[in-house]
C-alpha cells in the first residue's frame, strides 16, 4: 500500500493528511489526527465517504459492476465454486487443495449439531415468532453452551467458534422454520454436502428419506455463495462495531442478524417478491413504471439501485440464469418470473432509470428462487443471515488480528441546547 499527503485548509491553517492507496479501489485520505492537530471532526452521515477499516477480503466496485473476494471475480465462484469452499477462501485467503477443502468441510460437518438443551431453547418462543427473532436469540445464546471457545484473544478458540457458527447457522434456521410449522426437529446427516444438509433438515421428515434435488441444491448454494459477504455494509460494520469492544463472536454475530433483520438491509428480497406479486401480470408493468417516476406517489420498484452499485449488480445476472433453471427442474410456470423478466426489460430501456442508474440487484431474483422451492418469505431473511454469517465471521476474524483495531467511536455535529442553569421544579 503506497501512501502520498494532500492538504487541507481550514480556519485559515493547512494541515497535511496522509493519502493511503490500497492494491484497487479509491484513495483513501487519513484524518485520524485531523482532530488533535485542528480540533475540527468530519461529517459523514450513513459513513457513505469514509473507510472505517483496512480490509483484504472483498472488493466492490459500484461504478463497474465488480465484486471480488479475494480477488475472484463473484461470477466465476458462483459458476465453478461450492459455498464451502468460497467460505475457506474468505477465512484463509487462498483457495483450498482438494484436500484442505475435504478437511475443510469435514471439520464444518462435525459442528452442526446444537447443545440438545438448545432444543428445548425455541419452546419459550410463540410459533408464529418471526424466524430472525429466533435467531437473533438463539445464536445471541450459543455462547452460554460454548464458552469454551469465547476467549478472542486465543487464534484457536477463534478458529473452533468460526466453525461453529458456520456449522451451526442451517440447524439453527431450519429448526425455527420446522418450529413455526409444528414439525418435529431433524438432526444433521453429515453424509450431505452443506447446502444439501439444509435442505433435508428444512423439508425432510423422520417417517420417510429425503432426497435432494441437485438443481435445488445448486441453486442454494450459489445463493449462499452470492451473499456470503459484501464489504462494509450495515450488518458487518455492526459485527465488526460490536467486536471492537472485545464481545464474544456468538454475541457479535446476532448484533449483526438483528441489522440484517431491517428491510432496507436484508428483507430486499422479501418486498421485491411482494411487489412482483402485486404487479400480478406483464400488462399491469408500464402502470407501476409510471408509479415509480412519480414523485407524489410512494410506490417504488423494489430490488432496482443499490447502495453501492451504480450499475448492473454482477450478482442479478447469476441469479436470473438460476431462476431459469429451478422453474425448468421444478416444471413451475411461475408469472412472477414473466413478470419480473419483463420489467426488468422495460426499466433498462426506460431514459428514467437509466439516467438515474437504477439496475436490477440481486434480491430482484432471489426471492422468486426461495419462493419457488418452498420457503415462505419470512425465511428469506434468514437464509440471508446463514450465508452472510461467513463473511461477519471472516471480517470479525480480520478485525481482531489487527493490532490497530480499536473500539469504534463515532463522533457527531452536536445541535442541542449550550450548557444552562438547572431550575428547580417549583420555579418551573
Amino acid at each position: 500500500m503506497s501512501n502520498d499527503s494532500s492538504k487541507l485548509e481550514l480556519a485559515g491553517k493547512d494541515y497535511d493528511l496522509q493519502v493511503m492507496r490500497g492494491t484497487i479501489g479509491p484513495d483513501v485520505v487519513d484524518i485520524r489526527k485531523l482532530y488533535g492537530q485542528s480540533g475540527a471532526f468530519t461529517f459523514d452521515p450513513g459513513f457513505t465517504s469514509t473507510a472505517s477499516c483496512e480490509s483484504q477480503l472483498t472488493y466492490i466496485d459500484g461504478g463497474k459492476g465488480v465484486l471480488l473476494h479475494r480477488g475472484y471475480s463473484i461470477e466465476e465462484l458462483s459458476e465453478h465454486s461450492s459455498f464451502m469452499e468460497v467460505s475457506y477462501l474468505l477465512l484463509n485467503g487462498e483457495l483450498p487443495s482438494a484436500d484442505e477443502l475435504a478437511d475443510f468441510s469435514y471439520t464444518i460437518s462435525r459442528h452442526t449439531m446444537l447443545h440438545d438443551q438448545l432444543r428445548g431453547f425455541y419452546q419459550g418462543f410463540r410459533r408464529d415468532a418471526h424466524p430472525m427473532a429466533i435467531m437473533c436469540g438463539v445464536v445471541g445464546a450459543l455462547s452460554a453452551f460454548y464458552h469454551d471457545s469465547t476467549d478472542i484473544s486465543d487464534p484457536e478458540h477463534r478458529k473452533i467458534s468460526s466453525h461453529r457458527l458456520i456449522a451451526k447457522m442451517p440447524t439453527i434456521a431450519a429448526m425455527a422454520y420446522k418450529y413455526s410449522i409444528g414439525q418435529p426437529f431433524l438432526y444433521p446427516d453429515n453424509s450431505l454436502s452443506y447446502t444439501g444438509n439444509f435442505l433435508r433438515m428444512t423439508y425432510g421428515v423422520p417417517a420417510e428419506e429425503y432426497v435432494v434435488n441437485p438443481v435445488v441444491e445448486r441453486a442454494l448454494d450459489r445463493i449462499f455463495i452470492l451473499h456470503a459477504d459484501h464489504e462494509q455494509n450495515a450488518s458487518t460494520s455492526t459485527v465488526r462495531l460490536a467486536g471492537s469492544s472485545g464481545a464474544n463472536p456468538f454475541a457479535c454475530i446476532a448484533a449483526g442478524i438483528a441489522c440484517l433483520w431491517g428491510p432496507a438491509h436484508g428483507g430486499a428480497n422479501e418486498a421485491a417478491l411482494n411487489m412482483l406479486r402485486e404487479i400480478g401480470t406483464p400488462d399491469k408493468i408500464p402502470h407501476y413504471i409510471e408509479r415509480a417516476k412519480d414523485k407524489n406517489d410512494p410506490f417504488r420498484l423494489m430490488g432496482f439501485g443499490h447502495r453501492v452499485y451504480k450499475n448492473y449488480d454482477p450478482r442479478a445476472s447469476v441469479m436470473q440464469k438460476t431462476v431459469r433453471e429451478v422453474l425448468d427442474e421444478l416444471n413451475l410456470d411461475d408469472p412472477v418470473f414473466e413478470v419480473a423478466l419483463q420489467l426488468e426489460e422495460m426499466a433498462l430501456n426506460d431514459d428514467y432509470f437509466k439516467e438515474k442508474k437504477l439496475f436490477p440487484n440481486v434480491d430482484f431474483y432471489s426471492g422468486i428462487i426461495l419462493s419457488a422451492v418452498g420457503f415462505p418469505t419470512e425465511m428469506f431473511t434468514a437464509l440471508f443471515a446463514l450465508a452472510r454469517t461467513v463473511g461477519w465471521v471472516a471480517q470479525w476474524n480480520e478485525m481482531i488480528s489487527d493490532p490497530g483495531q480499536k473500539i469504534g467511536r463515532p463522533r457527531q455535529l452536536y445541535t442541542g441546547p449550550t450548557a444552562r442553569p438547572y431550575v428547580p421544579v417549583e420555579k418551573r
